[in-house]
């Protein structure tokens, strides 16, 4: 009986010491849960540096936008007027050949001609500009438009009206450009006609 307890005994000794202990199982699962932890950060971390480069290309492209859209709006400035000299150099080799042809001699019809021309060419080159001259004789007086110079006594217009235009006033599209210098018409002033003082006639008195 005494080896068949012994028998027994060995082999529950052997079960127990299979079996792992209780801090043998929280140590492991520390271990686990701190190797997780770890590489949960390591993610992160190469995220975050992922996000960092990220962010300095996006800053950097930024930047060069920011100095991209200073250069052109420089040159935009600088070269605004580039279409309407353009546009005006016909107008000067037009006014050149005129001069020139009337330096030839001969009356100066061939050179006010030329001038002519030159002035349809300059009025077209502004009207697609979108310069456009304001009607002003004959019109009534308009000071968002008009700049009145003289007023002029006459029954020949409407009191208030444009006499006469000293020079062109001209639109730039809906913006006044420049306005235009005229005379303004004004009723005349009614002179009233004295009559002569009537002299008294001494009578001859009575005696």
């Amino acid at each position: 009986m005494s080896e068949e307890f012994k028998k027994d005994a060995d082999e529950s000794g052997a079960e127990q010491s299979n079996e792992a202990s209780p801090q043998e199982i929280d140590s492991n699962s520390v271990e686990a849960e701190f190797l997780s932890l770890r590489q949960e950060l390591e993610t992160k971390e190469t995220e975050a540096k992922n996000y960092y480069e990220r962010l300095l290309r996006q800053a950097a492209e930024l930047e060069n936008y920011k100095k991209r859209s200073a250069r052109e709006r420089d040159d935009a400035i600088r070269y605004a007027n580039e279409s309407l000299l353009k546009d005006l150099l016909p107008v000067v080799d037009n006014l050149e050949r005129a001069i020139a042809h009337a330096s030839g001699g001969g009356n100066g019809k061939p050179l006010v001609e030329g001038v002519e021309m030159v002035l349809r060419g300059l009025t077209d080159v502004l009207a697609k500009h979108g310069v456009m001259p304001i009607s002003a004789q004959g019109q009534p007086f308009d000071p968002t438009k008009h700049e009145a110079m003289t007023q002029v006594e006459t029954d020949d217009h409407e009191p208030n009206s444009v006499v006469e235009e000293l020079h062109k006033g001209y639109m730039l599209r809906d913006r006044l450009l420049r306005p235009a210098l005229v005379s303004v018409a004004k009723a005349v002033k009614t002179r009233e006609k004295k009559n002569p003082e009537s002299k008294v006639e001494n009578g001859q008195s009575d005696d």
